[in-house]
């Protein structure tokens, strides 16, 4: 790349935002926590991906089990459709332990029987980054994000603290020896409108996020008229190319970076 290809890559990036820091990767074992299936598959799958093809080691945790997603379908069947859905989309990115708190999908409440739910898993699995999803009243601005993803982004700030903190939720530490855990590191914030951080992804990580988001077959079928494995395609590509002008021109996940 030439100077001057350079300096107009960076003045591009500024007047779009400052340029982001590339993602820590001193870390092993992560847990992603969300409100529903697919959550993770819109924005942050591809960076998983690129995570566990290096060897680290990435759960998932979702608060619900996506029961009022498809309209076409009553609750306990959507349940066990998204919730099969969300097991094959995990695989895909190399992902192959998912834990469901079954908080009602739709009317999450945030609050204590939530944190504390988050906070076991988080004293149990003791990752050392946790990914969440935009916690935000809106993305970018314009669009009103939902409650769920508003109460579940929110706990799990709160729910770091808490797993650290051995009075609080106690009778947790009595059940197969737990202990505290105040070794998370880094919150790292998926679909923000402040990124600080990003992920460089590379073909096979992006291919693994299509393959990913294309295994919710069934409500990508009740949300659009357009072929599932062309809507993922289209949506993940558009997202790793969202932010690449203040990465270096190159595809990314972006976070917001919160340090522990």
């Amino acid at each position: 790349m030439t100077d001057a290809s350079t300096d107009a890559q960076q003045t591009g990036a500024t007047e779009a935002g400052a340029l982001l820091d590339p993602m820590p990767d001193d870390w092993q074992r992560a847990l992603a926590v969300v409100a529903h299936p697919d959550d993770l598959e819109y924005g942050a799958a591809a960076a998983v991906a690129a995570w566990t093809a290096a060897g680290k080691e990435v759960t998932y945790l979702i608060a619900s089990r996506g029961e009022a997603g498809i309209d076409a379908l009553p609750p306990a069947e959507c349940a066990r459709v998204r919730e099969a859905e969300q097991y094959a989309s995990a695989r895909a990115v190399g992902v192959h332990e998912v834990e469901f708190l079954d908080h009602r999908d739709g009317v999450i409440e945030e609050g204590v029987p939530l944190r504390r739910d988050i906070t076991a898993v988080l004293r149990a699995r003791r990752p050392e980054l946790v990914v969440t999803i935009n916690h935000m009243d809106t993305w970018g601005g314009l669009g009103w994000n939902t409650p769920d993803h508003r109460a579940v982004g929110r706990a799990v700030l709160d729910a770091v603290g808490d797993a650290g903190n051995r009075w609080i939720f106690p009778e947790q530490l009595t059940d197969d020896g737990a202990e505290p855990w105040g070794g998370v590191r880094w919150v790292a914030v998926a679909g923000t409108d402040a990124p600080t951080h990003a992920v460089h992804v590379e073909d096979a990580a992006v291919e693994a996020a299509v393959a990913s988001l294309s295994a919710h077959h069934a409500y990508i079928t009740g949300l659009t008229d357009e072929p599932p494995a062309a809507y993922a395609r289209s949506v993940v590509h558009q997202g790793v190319e969202m932010r690449a002008a203040r990465f270096d021109g190159r595809r990314c996940v972006f976070f917001q970076l919160f340090p522990r």
